[in-house]
């Protein structure tokens, strides 16, 4: 899974460097492709911290002034379109950090049996796409949130409380959108938080469980069916084989 994400993060083509936080550094060197480009310094390693939101952190106070895009190892469906999608919104805004999310809508009319814990907001409810652009210095402030509130990401009412007492008794009542939400939010942890919606069904996919890997195998045996037939000349030995995105 490591490696799909790594090499959709350099096929997009937007990254200076990579970092990834791990467990077992060492496991890395057993990939070639992972230890070569460790060597180039293009992928630099850090050894995880207790949580995602302190290993997070950690690298984020390494390099302070540095804007930072923010994914998880186990989102084995990032493509580099989806990549350009959230470089492009973050070029656009003005906020210290755009969070990705995928409308429930947007997931159940690809995958209507896939399960994922959805957001009930007013109008529409939505599910994390494990895709943080952290923009400004400020944005660190997100961050340290996190850490504080990660324990209920499960659990949506309870990270609503975390955000603000005042702020449940809307979100029971249908009375939030998810622009409003992150207004709240925003205020709460002292740094500008825009949505990142991303038209994607399969950036809300992540391997958590046992389906969830059955069901990504599934997908990428697609992606690749449906590139091996592009890849077939259809007009005999003139004809011209289209471009293929690689993912």
């Amino acid at each position: 899974m490591l490696l799909r994400v790594v090499r959709a993060l350099r096929t997009a083509g937007h990254f200076d460097r990579l970092h990834v936080s791990i467990e077992a550094p060492e496991r890395l060197e057993a990939l070639p492709e992972l230890a070569a480009l460790i060597r180039s310094r293009e992928l630099v390693v850090h050894a995880s911290a207790d949580s995602p939101s302190r290993s997070v952190l950690a690298v984020l106070r390494e390099r302070e002034d540095e804007p930072f895009l923010v994914t998880t190892a186990d989102h084995a469906l990032l493509t580099p379109e989806m990549l350009d999608f959230a470089v492009g919104a973050s070029a656009r805004s003005r906020a210290d950090l755009l969070v990705g999310f995928v409308a429930r809508s947007v997931v159940q009319a690809r995958y209507p049996a896939s399960p994922r814990t959805y957001f009930r907001l007013r109008g529409e409810a939505w599910t994390g796409a494990n895709l943080f652009v952290f923009r400004t210095a400020a944005s660190r402030r997100a961050a340290e949130f996190w850490r504080r509130a990660e324990r209920h990401r499960k659990r949506p009412w309870r990270l609503v409380t975390a955000i603000g007492p005042g702020l449940l008794a809307s979100y029971f009542l249908g009375r939030l959108d998810l622009d409003a939400a992150l207004a709240r939010a925003s205020s709460r942890i002292g740094a500008r938080v825009q949505a990142l919606p991303l038209p994607f069904a399969e950036a809300a996919i992540d391997v958590d469980r046992e389906a969830d890997r059955v069901l990504v195998e599934s997908i990428l045996a697609q992606r690749s069916s449906e590139q091996h037939e592009s890849s077939v000349p259809s007009g005999g030995p003139s004809a011209r084989k289209p471009p293929v995105a690689s993912s």
